[in-house]
């Protein structure tokens, strides 16, 4: 993989920029309330990978994704610190969240290096799994602070706002709108290419979040080792393959 990646002259200087620009912008980043210190040096090997494999488009889809994540999780914060549903660390997020949300689109966004990728397939899933994140992000945020019926997505029996696998037609909403707001971006960025495209992962990011809202319902209460961002990871894995397949079926690609 790493003799693909650095093949001639050119990609070795194009990572080596891509390297050195991530550097620079998390030392002037880190000082912003989004992640741990930990968090930011992984936020930055992210970005390196990014820059270096989908250029500035696929480095921005990122950032756009992390800021309009942050801005979601601060959304009625104090309420939540009350009700004991807010994220720890002041919302901070650390390297386990990073890769949680990540690792499947980094792993896309390399292989679109590969010789003979096909490329615009593999976008396709990129864009899907950070939808599908984002989709996570704003159901789960705006869920508990402002669901007014929260049920377990398996019996529909009423739970606790922040239960593993609960559901509200609020968090739904907000899931749907953030779904669609992350697939326009990427249909702006050109990493998606017509409204077909977006349609397909503006769904699937829905899909996907009401899929790890079963996982969480069904298993996470019972496998101590299925953690919060394991589950994220299953998530945005799910979304990628989920809607690769579909435009392959659909003939999108």
């Amino acid at each position: 993989m790493l003799e693909l990646l650095l093949v001639s002259p050119e990609r070795l200087q194009h990572w080596f920029w891509a390297l050195l620009i991530n550097g620079l912008l998390i030392a002037i980043a880190q000082r912003l309330p989004l992640l741990t210190p930990a968090g930011w040096v992984h936020a930055g090997i992210l970005g390196t990978l990014l820059l270096g494999s989908l250029d500035w488009p696929g480095w921005m889809a990122v950032v756009l994704y992390l800021a309009l994540g942050s801005l979601v999780t601060r959304l009625g914060f104090r309420r939540k610190q009350d009700l004991g549903l807010a994220e720890g660390r002041g919302g901070r997020r650390g390297p386990e969240n990073v890769w949680g949300s990540a690792a499947t689109g980094a792993v896309l966004a390399v292989l679109c290096v590969l010789p003979a990728a096909p490329v615009p397939l593999l976008k396709i899933g990129f864009s899907a799994s950070f939808s599908a994140k984002l989709a996570d992000t704003c159901g789960s945020e705006i869920g508990k602070r402002w669901g007014r019926r929260t049920l377990l997505i398996t019996s529909l029996r009423p739970v606790p706002p922040g239960t593993e696998g609960a559901i509200s037609l609020e968090g739904t909403l907000a899931s749907l709108v953030g779904s669609a707001l992350m697939a326009l971006l990427m249909l702006q960025l050109g990493l998606l290419q017509g409204p077909a495209a977006w349609l397909l992962v503006a769904v699937v990011g829905l899909l996907a979040t009401l899929i790890e809202s079963l996982i969480g319902a069904a298993l996470q209460s019972r496998c101590a080792w299925l953690s919060n961002e394991l589950v994220n990871a299953l998530q945005t894995l799910i979304a990628a393959l989920l809607a690769m397949g579909l435009a392959v079926a659909l003939d999108l690609v």
